[in-house]
């Protein structure tokens, strides 16, 4: 038999195998913890002179399994999210209105804003990875960013008139408007 001690030793390397059946760390962490509470149940059905890594990472591996199993058969089966998935529904006309306007908007903003708008706006990179990845000071990024977001605005609240209004419509919705004289 084994005493407790001996079980958190192995934890770490359970902790990697785990994480290599789940390929997620919180299912790998979930994976874990129900090994280590089946090992404390079973600790009667341990051999002594048995590698205690080896019988708790074949518990793992068949809790592993059992789930899986059980996620396939049932959960799968029934889940509604690959079915909504499946389904596409287009943006009301006037979110597309307004995408076109921001998409116009941000191609007149300089390349330098554009780009620390797009990896920290879009993307969610963080200010210090993004002043590694253009090679410039975090203030640097900050700067940019903030007078990116402000001249976005700008063009955003400025109003535009009818012609260009329309060029920002995609092709296939130009034919359907018609202007009342």
């Amino acid at each position: 038999m084994f005493d407790n001690q001996q079980l958190t030793y192995e934890m770490p390397r359970l902790e990697k195998f785990a994480l290599r059946l789940a390929r997620n760390k919180a299912d790998a962490d979930d994976l874990v913890q129900a090994t280590l509470l089946r090992a404390i149940e079973k600790k009667h059905l341990f051999q002594d002179n048995t590698d205690l890594f080896k019988w708790t990472s074949k518990m793992m591996y068949n809790l592993f399994v059992s789930g899986y199993r059980r996620k396939v058969k049932f959960e799968t089966q029934y889940d509604p999210e690959n079915y909504i998935e499946k389904q596409s529904v287009e943006a009301p006309q006037d979110k597309q209105v307004e995408l076109a306007k921001v998409k116009e908007a941000m191609n007149e903003l300089s390349e330098e804003h554009r780009e620390v708008l797009l990896l920290i706006c879009i993307q969610g990179m963080r200010y210090q990875d993004v002043a590694e990845m253009l090679d410039v000071p975090v203030g640097t990024v900050r700067s940019r960013l903030s007078r990116a977001r402000e001249q976005l605005q700008a063009l955003l609240d400025t109003p535009r008139g009818g012609k260009e209004f329309f060029s920002m419509l995609p092709a296939h919705q130009l034919k359907d408007t018609r202007i009342a004289a």
